[in-house]
């Protein structure tokens, strides 16, 4: 290279992307440091959308989130990843939904008065499992459950088969008329599991969707 061109290179000024790329960085830098109390600032683990936000708001109005994203991958930054929410309860659409018989009152004079049951997820390695659960509303014990990995009307159906197991043989059997009290989930509402709570004489209760407890 000749001297002169050097000389010329040398003396250049940094173009104004270079200029705003080592600002930018500098703030991302900044938020690895921990705070005052040490203990890791919050901004650290947003997204790029979240912190093209933050720093525009922050003296960089020049950030792009294309800039921002790409200086944040230079960085390592990748922000905090949320798990897709799972859904569990399904509003029915086809199945007979009963009225609501406690609107709220989740308590019960004596035993086996009224049941409440619902279901849940548990995330585990190789994805989750459903839980779902029957308990009694006088003591607040749990006289059911059953586990899957699938959220269908049969999962809900032994987890009530096992409550009623139960207490038969413990000698305190569900009377006729207890309340069965669930949301209004399609699992619930399903004319099998409805035809299951006739034929028990149970009386069915449905609270909204995502609402039994």
């Amino acid at each position: 290279v000749a001297a002169r061109s050097y000389r010329a290179w040398k003396s250049r000024l940094p173009a104004l992307r270079t200029l705003e790329d080592a600002r930018i960085t500098d703030a991302l830098r900044g938020l690895k440091v921990p705070d005052g109390k040490g203990q890791p600032r919050p901004e650290v683990m947003y997204g790029r959308r979240k912190m093209t936000v933050w720093l525009r708001r922050n003296g960089f109005p020049e950030a792009s989130k294309h800039t921002v994203d790409r200086l944040m991958r230079a960085e390592g930054m990748n922000g905090l990843v949320r798990g897709r929410r799972t859904r569990t309860t399904i509003p029915g659409k086809d199945g007979r939904r009963a009225r609501d018989l406690l609107n709220r009152d989740f308590h019960a004079p004596v035993p086996n008065h009224t049941w409440v049951t619902d279901f849940t997820y548990v995330p585990a390695w190789s994805g989750f499992v459903y839980v779902a659960l029957v308990i009694d509303l006088y003591s607040r014990a749990i006289v059911g459950w059953e586990t899957s990995t699938v959220k269908d009307t049969t999962f809900v159906e032994h987890c009530l088969r096992m409550a009623l197991w139960r207490r038969e043989h413990s000698g305190r059997p569900a009377r006729e008329g207890l309340i069965h009290h669930s949301d209004a989930g399609s699992q619930y509402t399903s004319i099998r599991y409805t035809d299951t709570l006739t034929l028990e004489g149970l009386q069915p209760s449905i609270g909204s969707v995502g609402d039994a407890l």
